[in-house]
This record gives C-alpha cells, sequence and structure tokens, in this order.
C-alpha cells in the first residue's frame, strides 16, 4: 500500500478495472445461474427440485461472481 496521491490516470484505470470486474461477474453469475437453474423454466419437475435447482443455482453463481472480482481485482493489483 502506498501512500502518494494517485493522478487522475491511476484514479480512472482503477475504475475502470473495478468496472469489468463486475460486469464480467454478473454475466458470469447470469450464465452459471442459468444453466443450472434453466431446466427449471423448460421442465416439468417436482417443487422439491425446482427449489433445489433455483437455490444451488443461486449459491454456486453468486460464489463464482464473487471469486471473480476478487481474481481480476487481485491480478490487476500484482500487474502494478
Amino acid at each position: 500500500m502506498t501512500t502518494r496521491r494517485r493522478n487522475q490516470a491511476e484514479r480512472d484505470e482503477i475504475t475502470v478495472e473495478i468496472g469489468y470486474a463486475l460486469l464480467s461477474a454478473c454475466f458470469l453469475g447470469a450464465v452459471v445461474f442459468a444453466t443450472i437453474a434453466g431446466p427449471v423454466a423448460i421442465w416439468n419437475l417436482p417443487p422439491a427440485a425446482e427449489k433445489f435447482l433455483l437455490a444451488g443455482g443461486a449459491w454456486v453463481a453468486g460464489g463464482l461472481a464473487v471469486m471473480r472480482v476478487v481474481h481480476v481485482l487481485w491480478r490487476h493489483g500484482q500487474d502494478r
């Protein structure tokens, strides 16, 4: 961690990197959720299976989205 002030270009770079991390995490989460919970919209499944797929899709998608944000920002920090 540095104590020097960042210039405008560095602040813009960090802002863009955070935006990229969040956008790519949302896209990854949506794709993973649709993949896991998609059968609920297509097939007539028992209620327990529907709940399991929806909850499982939400947990996996959320976890992977958080991991994506951490990975992108960590990699950006190491490049400096």
